[in-house]
């Protein structure tokens, strides 16, 4: 299997292109992802909700960005209107691989980009998505990865735009702090920042 195909398993982006794709989860065929039917319990409030994804961004753009779910078919739910031009996400903490995020309009694209099997992401510009509420993954290198043990990931944030570890010098594995880029060898590799901005 190429890489490009092997893009929609991306275990940290697989919430986000459920959100843009719009698609019910339980035919998604994301490896990494858990079929649990929504994104977040049935019982919790919105209120909760807003303020996980509101956790993924720093505060200045986390206060003006839209916030949005899936519910139980996976029809995207707007829990409130965004000023910004982000897009946060509660996630699912109970799901390895679904995070709260904040993510850009380019990040978007970028995800979009990579559900549509597309062979390279067709952003124009940088896209910037936060995960500064941590993160639960399987592998930083294989995103089809579905038995190796959870990875707890601290707070983080990415630049959505091709990185080459062969020209930028960076490392391709994970490290605690620092930046490294995720998915190495792939038109979808992107840089990975540990720590908060």
């Amino acid at each position: 299997m190429n890489s490009v195909k092997r893009i929609p398993g991306l275990l940290t982006l697989s919430a986000v292109l459920l959100f843009v794709s719009g698609t019910n989860p339980r035919k998604a065929t994301y490896a990494q992802m858990t079929d649990h039917g929504s994104t977040t319990d049935a019982g919790e409030t919105t209120q909760a909700k807003i303020a996980r994804a509101m956790s993924a961004g720093p505060t200045d753009v986390a206060k003006s960005a839209k916030i949005i779910d899936t519910d139980a078919h996976g029809n995207t739910v707007v829990l409130r209107e965004g000023s910004n031009d982000f897009t946060c996400m509660p996630g699912n903490p109970k799901v390895i691989g679904g995070p709260p995020m904040c993510a850009d309009a380019p990040s978007m694209q970028w995800f979009a980009d990579a559900k549509a099997h597309k062979p390279k992401p067709t952003n124009t510009v940088p896209g910037i998505t936060y995960m500064l509420a941590g993160a639960t993954q399987r592998s930083d290198s294989d995103p089809t990865d579905t038995t190796s043990m959870p990875i707890e990931i601290g707070p983080h944030w990415m630049i959505m735009w091709p990185f080459d570890p062969k020209t930028t010098g960076l490392p391709t594995t994970h490290k605690p702090t620092g930046a490294y880029i995720m998915y190495a060898g792939s038109p979808y590799a992107h840089l990975h920042i540990m720590g908060r901005p």
